[in-house]
């Protein structure tokens, strides 16, 4: 596992872990991301100016969250921003702030493929591409 500095960008992760730019891809598909510009972090400053032009109130509440009460108890379930009926359980509102910060934080830890596969893995999706019916 991998945590995206800010600023990197997958091109940037390809070029130093596997001396090639145009590996890219790689680090894409092994994170299923298909869209960058919305699964990959952003800068601070891009993340600023996507707040401001998403919510009106970055600071009003997006939604509520009660503790998980069986298995890992440390997780948050997401109840919406229809709070009543869990009287007994502790609610906390999440901020449209909060909730975009947390998706960011999501979409920073990545998995990278270790060097000595990328070759095994190039040939195995060629091979796919060149027998595949579509």
């Amino acid at each position: 596992t991998y945590v995206v500095k800010e600023g990197e960008t997958p091109e940037m992760i390809a070029d130093r872990l596997y001396d090639d730019v145009n590996l890219h891809w790689v680090v894409l598909m092994f994170n299923d991301i298909v869209d960058r510009y919305h699964q990959w972090p952003m800068s601070v400053r891009a993340f600023e100016e996507y707040l401001s032009e998403k919510y009106a109130n970055p600071l009003a509440t997006h939604h509520f969250e009660i503790n998980q009460k069986s298995g890992d108890t440390t997780l948050k379930i997401n109840i919406g921003l229809d709070s009543t009926g869990h009287s007994g359980d502790t609610v906390s509102a999440v901020t449209n702030r909060e909730y975009e910060e947390n998706l960011q934080t999501q979409y920073s830890k990545i998995r990278l493929v270790r060097k000595e596969f990328v070759n095994q893995i190039r040939k195995e999706l060629r091979t796919l591409l060149s027998t595949s019916s579509i």
